[in-house]
């Protein structure tokens, strides 16, 4: 049982990589520590359970890694993602800090694995954790509990005690009623508004209600908006979120990383009127797979579809749902309710502009198309062996980016533009100051990993002092 009448060095909301780091680090710098998981046993840990690795930045090959991966290449590479829009000073920290991180989380119980292939083409860049990303967390878990953490599940934080960018207590739902927390320091690692879909719907408007929710059903941004409504500063557009394209069978919540399609670079991506609507090959997979749930959602009805030939079925990670077979064009359009004319003309239009090339999907090839609008930059083969294949797809919302502004120590900071006195956010809570738009691969766990670890090694400092 967990003493609530004693007083905290830090607490930490959140169950995930960024609040586990933070607990740990607090931990390990002497501060007594209480975790509050709004989630059941089972369903803890938010979006890392459906985590697979994380991108840091390293100088030389590895057991697991194929080379390095300099400081200023992932620095380009963030720029290039988020087309700019990232606070320079917190993103290069970030990146000097992922260096560190390969070996702390080691020296937590976390083990790694080599890449894994298909379409990710991330053995240099990623490190895979071994057994997933709920392995990672049990690693996580288990650190902080030897190291004397205590840990709260189906803990609900019902409010804040705010007072002039100071933080009291919290209070929480308890079985028999509310019960209060009090901590020298706050810890906020509770996540994005993502599954809060009348949150969704004040930016999106109705297209919210077809949106599926990849990561979750947990992270519905109630403490985001208590510390937002309680002075802290915001940061990002509530628009730009981690959105990626999944399969539309998926379930409404918590469908995870099996349901995500990495076929879109094989094919052609049509909409319900049989329309092509961007360029599948416009760049590398990891920098461009998030970006498909987006342009989704754009789409009519937000759903679209995935085709693709026989030649390449096995040439990407197959996911939880088989794709939809059929012996012609016309054939596979009638099965999702297409116009097969329409659809005949698009593939027919998009084979007759491909260019011969030589195909490599871990590079920018010459395969590509000309004259067609939207092209396809790179990849472009045709779509002419039978049997046709198809995956119909919807907008898999993962993590949203508006957050709470922080500085390099991970403190929030007020609307008034002053540090808070004792509260500190990590993780998906306020990855917008990195990510102001565009993602890569690994990215959202390298922010709650180093943030996770900056906070709570300041904050267990601030509560000493």
């Amino acid at each position: 049982m967990v003493d609530l009448s004693r007083k905290f060095d830090v607490l930490v909301i959140g169950g995930g990589n960024a609040a586990l780091c933070a607990a740990i680090s607090a931990s390990r710098s002497g501060a007594s520590v209480l975790v509050l998981e709004g989630a059941p046993k089972f369903y803890r840990g938010g979006n890392t359970r459906h985590t697979r690795n994380m991108r840091c930045a390293h100088d030389a090959a590895t057991e697991i890694l194929t080379g390095p991966y300099p400081e200023q290449e992932f620095w380009e590479d963030l720029q290039r993602v988020t087309e700019g829009q990232t606070d320079e000073e917190l993103a290069r920290f970030m990146i000097a800090e992922s260096r560190d991180i390969l070996n702390w989380v080691v020296e937590q119980g976390v083990r790694w694995q080599p890449s894994l292939g298909g379409t990710l083409s991330l053995g240099r860049t990623n490190s895979f954790f071994l057994g997933g990303g709920r392995a990672m967390l049990n690693a996580l878990y288990l650190t902080a509990e030897r190291l004397g953490v205590d840990i709260l599940y189906d803990a609900e934080v019902l409010d804040l005690e705010i007072d002039d960018g100071m933080f009291l207590s919290a209070s929480l739902k308890q079985d028999d009623g509310r019960a209060s927390v009090r901590a020298a320091t706050l810890v906020a690692a509770a996540g994005g508004f993502e599954a809060n879909i009348e949150w969704l719907k004040q930016y999106w408007g109705d297209a919210a209600d077809n949106f599926l929710i990849r990561g979750t059903p947990y992270n519905r941004g109630s403490i985001l908006k208590m510390l937002l409504a309680k002075g802290v500063q915001d940061v990002g557009d509530p628009t730009q979120c981690h959105a990626v394209a999944i399969d539309a069978r998926a379930p409404k919540f918590d469908g995870g990383i099996i349901t995500r399609h990495d076929s879109v670079v094989f094919g052609i991506v049509v909409n319900k009127h049989a329309q092509r609507f961007y360029d599948e090959g416009e760049d590398i997979w990891p920098k461009r797979y998030a970006i498909w749930g987006r342009l989704v959602a754009a789409q009519p009805g937000q759903i679209a579809y995935i085709i693709f030939d026989s030649t390449v079925l096995n040439s990407f990670m197959p996911t939880l749902f088989p794709p939809i077979r059929a012996g012609s064009i016309a054939e596979l359009a009638g099965k999702f309710e297409l116009d097969p004319a329409a659809l005949e003309q698009t593939v027919g239009d998009f084979n007759a502009a491909v260019r011969p090339g030589s195909f490599d999907h871990t590079i920018l090839d010459d395969c590509r198309t000309e004259g067609l609008i939207p092209p396809k930059t790179h990849w472009a083969r045709k779509i002419e062996t039978p049997p046709y294949y198809a995956y119909p797809v919807r907008p898999g919302i993962t993590f949203t980016y508006l957050g709470t502004r922080v500085n390099r120590q991970a403190r929030m900071l007020m609307k008034d533009g002053k540090q808070s006195a004792n509260m500190f956010a990590a993780g998906e809570i306020m990855a917008g100051n990195v990510l102001g738009k565009g993602y890569a691969a690994g990215i959202g766990m390298t922010i709650g990993s180093v943030f996770g670890r900056v906070a709570g090694r300041e904050a267990a400092q601030h509560a000493r002092n």
